[in-house]
């Protein structure tokens, strides 16, 4: 069973009305936005569940909007991220859909589009007090909290590589608190995500890419 911090009881600060609907939303949406780490020109927020039933009443599409622009949980902007987002070019729209039964109730997918065209998709989940999981990036799933400093790095599905990481990581001084490594398909692209006890330095990343062989990208995302 899981032991429950006081924090998940009381849930974060916040602008309301509701942890789940409104806080963990807005951390859905601002991980998105670091997992894309570039400039997005758009973006669609596919609503499932109870978010697809109440996301106007409860201000989850302020709140994604808001974590979009990379505003925290208790910034009193989310109240206007609306008008913010417009005024730095940003276009967004919120299509309430079914992702299937397989998903939790507060269930976002974020999709972006970037000023090459081109997209990426996030799937997270908002699973009470503020708390959240992301479960899929373009259709790969997976998972981290946003709990922890977390690294995530794309490689080719390399022997080699997981050491490379691994290495790097060590010579930082980080100690890992979870690690797991998920492939497309043998041989072709896999993702690395390493969540840990203390922050993550810049600089871990830097020596991650140095091996352009096996890595494709690296990137710190802190919630």
């Amino acid at each position: 069973m899981k032991n429950y911090s006081v924090f998940d009881v009381i849930g974060p600060r916040m602008i309301g009305p509701s942890s789940s609907h409104t806080a963990g939303a807005a951390r859905i949406a601002l991980a998105a936005r670091k997992v894309a780490h570039e400039k997005i020109k758009s973006v669609k927020f596919y609503l499932h569940g109870s978010f697809a039933q109440t996301y106007k009443g409860h201000g989850t599409d302020k709140a994604l909007v808001g974590g979009f622009m990379g505003f925290a949980t208790d910034d009193e902007r989310i109240r206007n991220s609306f008008e913010i987002a417009r005024e730095n070019g940003l276009e967004f729209e919120f299509i309430p859909t079914n992702l299937g039964e397989e998903f939790h109730p507060n269930t976002v997918k974020v999709v972006m589009t970037k000023y090459d065209g081109s997209t990426l998709e996030v799937i997270g989940e908002s699973i009470g007090g503020g708390n959240i999981k992301i479960v899929g990036i373009n259709g790969l799933e997976l998972e981290f909290t946003g709990s922890f400093s977390t690294l995530i790095v794309k490689q080719w599905d390399k022997p080699g590589a997981a050491a490379h990481i691994t290495s790097c990581v060590a010579k930082n001084d980080i100690n890992i608190a979870f690690m797991r490594i998920y492939r497309e398909e043998k041989g072709e692209n896999a993702f690395t995500i390493i969540e840990a006890d203390n922050d993550i330095p810049d600089a871990v990343v830097a020596d991650i890419k140095s091996d352009k062989a096996i890595i494709q990208d690296a990137f710190i995302i802190r919630l």
